[in-house]
């Protein structure tokens, strides 16, 4: 809640702001994500046995975290597709102009992996995790201006609201088909690896919301399911950041939104901002809201 609030107190500053500092307001968003992504690893760096459980729980959490992503970019891409035409097509950042310039890489991409390892590697280090730890404490700041410069982005841009007030309902299109595409790959995993049902879609249904999804399968299912659960839903807001890229290129800007899940109201909302359009960042806004509110609802319903 405190993120949209944020975003809303930029959106008003966006409608005044002078046009001649929307690359300042860009570069702002870049070192903002940059270090959010590093203190994330960070994190994981610090937490204790964080690497022996990667490689003891790392490929069904891999699996975990690439099916059900992989149905909700399917299902939310057919929906958006059939049905949001026009509001999908990805008319913003990520032009042909600028794929040209780029050519097929990004150096967004490298720089956000490399900001990840560096993290994780810095956190494994107690002496260097204890001097990062103002900032890590102080993390929520830095979202909070990321959350103002990305609503100052969608404050530029005219004619918003106009174009979701004739999408009406349609919007919920975007949460129904990650929810869908999740629990589908719940169930998905359930066959391939022969898992108890409920627990896989209590974990698919995390959404990204790690760590939620961690400790309430945790306290659930035992802390063998609360690390897969955590681990998966950790790779899909990881993987949010690299796999928006590709969708950019080659699905609608709406497609971009469905690995982000829960996460697209904030962490990875920078990453669909460069990759695709102001609209679509308010509908990853309002995905967000929906699909957190979602997430505690489905664990609960499968115990």
């Amino acid at each position: 809640m405190a993120a949209l609030i944020f975003m809303i107190f930029g959106f008003a500053v966006g409608r005044v702001f002078p046009i001649r500092y929307k690359v300042l307001n860009e570069r702002i968003q870049l070192l903002c994500t940059l270090i959010l992504i590093f203190m994330m690893g960070v994190g994981m760096g610090q937490k204790e046995g964080f690497f022996s459980g990667l490689l003891s729980l790392g490929l069904r959490s891999f699996l975990f975290f690439l099916i059900p992503t992989i149905l909700s970019v399917a299902v939310v891409y057919l929906l958006t597709r059939c049905f949001m035409d026009g509001i999908g097509e990805n008319k913003g950042a990520y032009s042909n102009e600028k794929r040209k310039n780029m050519g097929n890489s990004d150096p967004m991409v490298f720089l956000a992996l490399g900001a990840l390892i560096l993290g994780i590697l810095l956190g494994a280090v107690p002496f260097l995790a204890e001097i990062l730890k103002p900032l890590s404490d102080h993390t929520d700041w830095i979202l909070s201006l990321l959350m103002v410069s990305v609503g100052i982005s969608v404050g530029l841009h005219r004619g918003i609201a106009v174009t979701l007030r004739q999408q009406h309902v349609k919007i919920l299109l975007i949460p129904v088909g990650i929810i869908a595409g999740s629990l589908a790959g719940g169930v998905l995993c359930a066959l391939v690896m022969d898992y108890p049902v409920r627990e896989a879609v209590s974990i698919a249904g995390g959404l990204g919301w790690y760590s939620l999804a961690g400790v309430s399968i945790g306290n659930l299912a035992g802390a063998e399911a609360g690390s897969i659960a955590f681990m998966s839903n950790l790779m899909r807001e990881i993987g949010s950041f690299f796999m928006i890229p590709y969708l950019a290129r080659h699905f609608n800007a709406c497609t971009c939104i469905a690995p982000a899940a829960a996460t697209s109201e904030d962490t990875t909302l920078p990453m669909l901002m460069r990759y695709t359009n102001e609209e679509t960042v308010v509908l990853s806004m309002f995905n967000g809201i929906v699909c957190s509110a979602v997430v505690p609802v489905i664990i609960s319903l499968c115990y």
